[in-house]
């Protein structure tokens, strides 16, 4: 399984038409795999918005992605909204639960730790060992390491109500699982966050 991440930067007002033709080309994309979600953003990087696409392999992505553009509705016609487009391809970690329709909250948590090269598998064990206690407190939504892309990044989203269960839940965490977060800050390199909203589109709210 690969999940497959794209960012697009749109220009500032139009995250709405963007939206509206995601939705317009986004039937004829569904007769070949699912969407996992989509996303805006509402603090962090501005104007940027989130898709997540799980395959099978490579293999399968590329597959689908012929099938899909031969529909010539897909990509949808959004390239006038967009300033710039970025994309990943992640790796689940083995404690991710599998990207399906859930109703988890009106607020998404996408965090990026960049780590030194070599110390992801180190990483990845330090999260399973406590991941178990941690998602009693709030629900995991994804989780993995990039594979393509930007290198040597663990992605973790995570879902919430809103804002002020946000704050509240991260801080009963540190409080009371034992062990979060785990101690990987020896191989940081950098951290980022971004809270974002679903599309009305999305399986994942």
């Amino acid at each position: 399984m690969i999940i497959e991440m794209r960012t697009y930067t749109l220009r500032p007002g139009t995250a709405a038409a963007f939206e509206e033709r995601f939705v317009e080309g986004l039937s004829a994309r569904l007769q070949f795999s699912k969407l996992g979600g989509l996303w805006r953003s509402e603090v962090g990087g501005l104007n940027q918005v989130v898709h997540l696409w799980p395959y099978e392999s490579f293999e399968e992505r590329e597959r689908i992605g012929n099938e899909a553009r031969k529909t010539g509705k897909w990509p949808p016609k959004t390239q006038e909204f967009i300033i710039l487009q970025e994309n990943k391809i992640i790796q689940p970690a083995p404690f991710s639960p599998p990207l399906e329709e859930r109703k988890l909250g009106n607020l998404y948590e996408f965090r990026t730790y960049t780590y030194l090269p070599g110390t992801m598998p180190t990483v990845l064990e330090r999260f399973g060992k406590v991941m178990a206690g941690r998602t009693k407190v709030s629900p995991l939504v994804a989780a993995g390491h990039t594979l393509f892309g930007p290198l040597n990044q663990y992605i973790h989203i995570w879902a919430y109500k809103d804002g002020g269960e946000r704050d509240r839940l991260r801080a009963e965490a540190s409080k009371t699982v034992e062990g979060w977060p785990p101690a990987t800050r020896e191989f940081l390199v950098k951290q980022e966050n971004m809270l974002m909203i679903p599309a009305a589109c999305s399986p994942l709210h």
